[in-house]
């Protein structure tokens, strides 16, 4: 890929991501500020688990209505306004001080972070040259682990200004107001484009992207949609069986290892170890330093290494980090760094294996004609997840952090016999995957 193609593809990559970006700053943000609305809004602790699983709702709602506009109306113009989305709820869940409010507003920041969940990787696994397309859709994992750092650093710089918690929230306005204007600098999906009928333009944004043999890449996706049109386009039939299968199985995975229930509480995980409000923001932004360098190592890896690989490896140092995290609890050992050093190299084996690969698993794995489904079905499912977990985690808590993270660590145990049984795709068209994983 010549020089200029690169920079371009870059270019696109990066601002299709940032609504990565977006997806963590809003996961991470709600951490520094989550025990001032506990006590400003006098919620209990299932009431307090539910306000902050509000926002997770609506990425499941989100992540399964997105499908139907991004197929009808592009992938482009369904990411700019998942921006406005962001940046409507930025702005009115921190300003208006009213617990139903609050509710309501981060409920639509959800249905932003679900829909970009999916149609985000969709956009970029779909314009980017195979060689490259594992590292171009790590940019969306990579710009929501930077989005997490980036909350950290902003929760921190705003602790202690008077109502800080609310102008923590409303930070979020400013990336989400950058991410809606650049996304108008785009160009679309040149799958979408043919599935429409406008060859002429898929033709022209291929010749942008650096495609090496753009008529082969033509009739390709014609005849998978061809095919698709034949035999019916609906996802859940018996053929597609394993790429549904490996979409759950990822999704599930990654977030029942715990990592969003580490995000979302981690300064109240590292106060409950002996360190001051303070002290304990400051020690997750190393938390989400490290989760952006190990990114960064799982992008540069994993187009070279494979998936499977990355993820077999992260499984092993999570399974010992949380366990390790279980038997602080149980044995009251968990003071000082002990919770700092395990939790920070659990965040590294994840953000490694499982935070590198799922969005790129998941946009690959599915034919043309379902894609947007098969996004859909992992999304949601993740998000699913997700919400269930944020709601009871200060319940498991309450009742000893010792069983949640030895629960923890039994699911990093699968994600090893995972990366066993699932099918390597690494430098694979997106339609010879469609031919080895669709069986008729």
């Amino acid at each position: 890929m010549k020089n200029g193609l690169k920079a371009f593809m870059f270019w696109v990559a990066f601002v299709a991501s940032l609504g990565g970006l977006l997806f963590g700053f809003d996961t991470a943000v709600i951490s520094g500020a989550e025990k001032q609305i506990q006590a400003v809004y006098g919620l209990s602790d299932f009431s307090h688990g539910f306000t902050m699983a509000t926002a997770l709702i609506g990425t499941i709602i989100g992540a399964l209505f997105c499908g139907k506009p991004a197929e009808r109306y592009g992938r482009k113009k369904s990411l700019i306004v998942i921006g406005i989305l962001y940046l409507v709820s930025a702005v009115f869940s921190g300003a208006i001080v009213n617990w139903y409010s609050f509710m309501f507003f981060r409920f639509l920041g959800g249905l932003a972070v679900g829909a970009s969940s999916v149609v985000g990787p969709m956009f970029i696994a779909e314009i980017s040259p195979a060689a490259w397309r594992g590292r171009f859709v790590c940019f969306f994992q990579f710009n929501i682990v930077l989005g997490i750092v980036l909350a950290y650093f902003s929760n921190y710089w705003i602790a202690g200004v008077p109502n800080d918690w609310q102008w923590m929230i409303m930070a979020e306005s400013i990336p989400a107001l950058l991410f809606s204007v650049l996304m108008f600098t785009m160009p679309e999906s040149p799958r979408w484009l043919v599935k429409q009928g406008r060859e002429a333009d898929a033709v022209a944004v291929f010749e942008k992207t650096g495609e090496k043999d753009v008529p082969a890449e033509l009739e390709a996706i014609r005849q998978s949609l061809a095919d698709a049109s034949r035999k019916g386009g609906k996802l859940f039939q018996k053929k597609y069986w394993k790429p549904i299968l490996i979409a759950f199985l990822i999704a599930t995975i990654n977030q029942l290892s715990g990592i969003n229930a580490i995000l979302y509480y981690a300064p109240r995980l590292l106060e409950m170890s002996g360190v001051f409000r303070e002290g304990a923001m400051l020690q997750s932004i190393i938390i989400g330093l490290t989760n952006l360098t190990f990114s960064m190592l799982g992008m540069i890896l994993i187009d070279k290494v494979g998936r499977k690989t990355l993820i077999g490896i992260g499984a092993i140092g999570m399974v010992i980090c949380q366990a390790m995290v279980a038997r602080g609890f149980a044995l009251e050992a968990f003071h000082g760094y002990y919770m700092l050093i395990f939790l920070v190299g659990y965040v590294a084996f994840f953000a490694l294996s499982l935070g590198a690969t799922i969005w790129v698993v998941i946009a690959e794995v599915f034919p043309n004609d379902v894609r947007a489904g098969g996004q859909v079905f992992g999304s949601m499912t993740h998000w699913v997840w997700s919400a269930l977990l944020t709601w009871f985690f200060p319940l498991f808590l309450s009742i000893g952090g010792q069983y949640i993270f030895t629960f923890f660590s039994v699911i990093a145990a699968l994600a090893l016999l995972f990366a066993w049984w699932m099918p390597e795709t690494k430098g694979k068209s997106l339609e010879q995957i469609q031919k080895e994983l669709v069986k008729e």
